[in-house]
């Protein structure tokens, strides 16, 4: 990298497909001088508003063709680009080839065309650009010599450079050459992707796996002090998503803040009535749904105000000030994250500057449709475990029938249930959680742990009801339920020895429901 040298701007070409903040751009070069070329689309956009435009086919003495397709595909284009200074002096007047400086290039909309439902295969293919990659290149790779630019935020800084006739410092050269390799390499990643699904329709996983994404920002560190991490996130995430969301105050969040609000936001989005979930190391330690978010936080506090201290709260509601007031008045927090906050709500965090405050805007997110891990030398890929239950293969195995409170609160525990590390128990009383144990490796040891929680804050288990993520292998999960008074069951079903476990139950006294879907959260 040459980075000593300032490059005049004396010639630009522009051809972009979003046409924002470009007419200012080309004046501010016209108006100092600097000499504009530009393809048909932006050459009209260019003249209309009273700019002189040199368009490329003037330049290359050569058409446009094919309707477009082949327009900046020319030697008097590309040696332009990729033009050397005094290296290449003699073969550039030769062919009268004339350096560009600056190229200014977005692309053909495609990721924006492929997601329109109504997109056709054929329009998907027209709009993959060829030339605009091609010019892209050229310019990136000989950013020495030349300088590129393929996002409008950047038109600020080009416009002042040209405005004071400075120069564009190799440092600013260099770093929108990797923007622009980046840029072209998330453009080829959404062709690869779409034409992969083409290939194979029927196959949710592709031959390859193309991930473009950009750094939203460096984290202080990762898991531990020692470890360095950072965010990046997909262009134009859902709304709806965590890395989408407003940070409206707070400090910086950390990793170990990113990853427990992930797991405190998808938790409360599985409610359709006003919920409330406290996060403490990925692991809800309570939630709650009632008719308001009020009850809903005391009943998720009340859960676990142990471990609630220093906790995510997460709301599907927008937040008022009345329980911000609540909640800092009672408890540290780390992170609340909801919709939206009241103006009342921001007032009142004001005062405690340091908590995040994080707004999605809506609890709708988009097509999330999978999860990836890393391992050593490699990603494991799955789709998203979106599902809850199927109807059709729910059935209640015991003699005896769950009430119609047992049977609503059952339903709420195994949401719960789903978002808890394996092994996961979780006891439920009136839509609230009163225990839960999470990521033990025994199951019964799990179910232990949500009753010492329980039996910690006073939380009476007579009557609760009991979720776990997958079968008993044996019955000794329900008598230590029946022990603390559960009195309804929901798990999977499909242990070698479901017949024990419903005999177990039956014994009991208790319900049982069978979902014939696990819920397994590693």
């Amino acid at each position: 990298m040459n980075s000593s040298d300032s490059l005049p701007i004396r010639r630009a070409l522009l051809s972009v497909s979003d046409k924002s903040g470009i007419v200012e751009l080309a004046q501010t070069l016209a108006e100092n001088g600097v000499e504009l070329v530009s393809t048909g689309g932006t050459a009209a956009t260019l003249r209309e508003s009273g700019l002189t435009v040199c368009e490329v086919s003037e330049l290359t003495g050569f058409p446009e063709i094919m309707d477009g397709r082949v327009k900046t595909l020319h030697p008097k284009i590309h040696g332009a680009l990729l033009s050397r200074g005094e290296q290449d002096l003699e073969v550039c007047a030769l062919h009268g080839i004339e350096a560009i400086d600056l190229l200014v290039v977005n692309l053909y909309p495609f990721a924006q065309t492929i997601a329109r439902p109504d997109c056709s295969f054929q329009e998907a293919i027209e709009n993959i650009d060829i030339g605009g990659p091609a010019m892209l290149r050229s310019a990136a790779k000989n950013h020495a010599h030349c300088c590129v630019v393929v996002d409008p935020s950047d038109y600020s800084r080009i416009s002042e450079i040209a405005s004071t006739k400075e120069g564009i410092s190799g440092e600013m050269r260099f770093e929108l050459a990797v923007k622009a390799f980046s840029h072209v390499a998330a453009y080829d990643a959404d062709i690869a992707h779409y034409l992969g699904n083409q290939l194979e329709p029927d196959n949710f996983f592709g031959q390859g796996m193309h991930l473009a994404l950009n750094r939203q920002s460096m984290l202080r560190y990762g898991e531990n002090p020692h470890q360095q991490a950072a965010l990046y996130r997909f262009d134009n995430p859902p709304s709806g998503t965590l890395a989408s969301a407003a940070l409206h105050q707070g400090r910086e969040l950390s990793y170990n803040n990113l990853v427990d609000t992930d797991a405190a936001w998808e938790c409360v989005q599985a409610f359709e009535k006003p919920a409330c979930v406290i996060v403490k190391h990925a692991n809800p330690c309570g939630a709650a749904e009632t008719d308001n978010i009020e009850t809903a936080y005391e009943g998720a506090y009340r859960a676990d105000p142990t471990s609630a201290f220093g906790g995510i709260i997460a709301f599907n509601r927008t937040v008022t000030g009345p329980i911000v007031q609540t909640i800092i008045g009672r408890q540290f927090v780390e992170v609340l994250i909801a919709p939206d906050f009241h103006e009342d709500a921001l007032e009142v965090l004001a005062e405690k500057p340091k908590v995040r405050v994080l707004a999605t805007s809506t609890t709708q997110t988009g097509d999330h449709c999978a999860t990836v891990r890393s391992i050593s030398g490699g990603l494991l890929v799955q789709t998203t475990d979106r599902e809850l239950l199927d109807p059709s293969a729910m059935r209640v195995v015991t003699e005896r029938f769950p009430t119609e409170n047992e049977h609503r609160d059952l339903l709420f525990a195994w949401k719960i249930a789903k978002f808890v590390k394996s092994n996961a128990i979780v006891y439920v009383r009136d839509q609230c959680t009163v225990g839960i144990g999470a990521g033990q490796m025994s199951r019964i040891y799990s179910a232990r742990i949500a009753a010492i929680k329980a039996a910690d804050e006073n939380l009476p288990l007579d009557g609760a009801v009991m979720a776990s993520d997958a079968f008993f292998p044996f019955r000794d999960g329900i008598d230590a339920a029946h022990e603390v008074g559960i009195a309804a069951v929901i798990q999977p079903g499909g242990s070698l020895r479901d017949d024990e476990v419903i005999a177990a139950a039956n014994d009991h006294g208790m319900a049982m429901m069978f979902t014939g879907m696990r819920h397994f959260r590693h």
